[in-house]
């Protein structure tokens, strides 16, 4: 009798951040990855280059847009929304100033997930008079790391619920 194994077509979780709209520009002092090319976890960023970043911040439709404490709630509301409508497991979530970290388990590609929170999360702004229409605070993209181990999601959540320094 020859062995039987399964293959994960997903991984244990997907360790999920996205920014919000203009508070790390291509250029910035801490480096940037490269949007047009392979963005390969773990390679190392761009060097800062303040030409580029004067150059992107002139490009902005509007300024950088900041989570207060009240887009703060209705960021952490809206995720948790999405993930018990869609019966996603949510692991940890994390809402700070410029960007949402979240350890989340489904089974469907990230991308559509990270999109998810993000226009739930804009609707609910909009929706309790945080944000006008004009206002779109989210970059283009995000990271959306595959999680294949316990000791990967376990880390991901340690850093997302411990790691992330004060209150915001």
């Amino acid at each position: 009798m020859g062995e039987s194994f399964f293959v994960l077509d997903y991984p244990l979780a997907y360790f999920i951040t996205f920014r919000t709209y203009g508070t790390w520009l291509h250029g910035d002092e801490r480096g940037s990855v490269e949007r047009h090319g392979f963005n390969i976890y773990g390679t190392p960023l761009l060097p800062p280059n303040p030409r580029w970043e004067t150059a992107e911040r002139e490009r902005m439709l509007h300024d950088a847009f900041i989570l207060d404490a009240p887009h703060r709630r209705a960021v952490d509301e809206a995720i948790r929304e999405v993930c018990r409508f869609r019966g996603y497991e949510l692991s940890a979530l994390a809402v700070r100033t410029n960007h949402v970290h979240v350890v989340v388990t489904a089974e469907c590609a990230p991308e559509p997930i990270m999109n998810a929170f993000k226009a739930y999360s804009t609707r609910k702004m909009r929706d309790q008079g945080l944000i006008g229409k004009n206002i779109h605070p989210w970059v283009r993209h995000g990271s959306t790391r595959w999680l294949w181990t316990d000791e990967a999601a376990a880390n991901a959540v340690n850093y997302v619920l411990y790691g992330q320094g004060g209150l915001l």
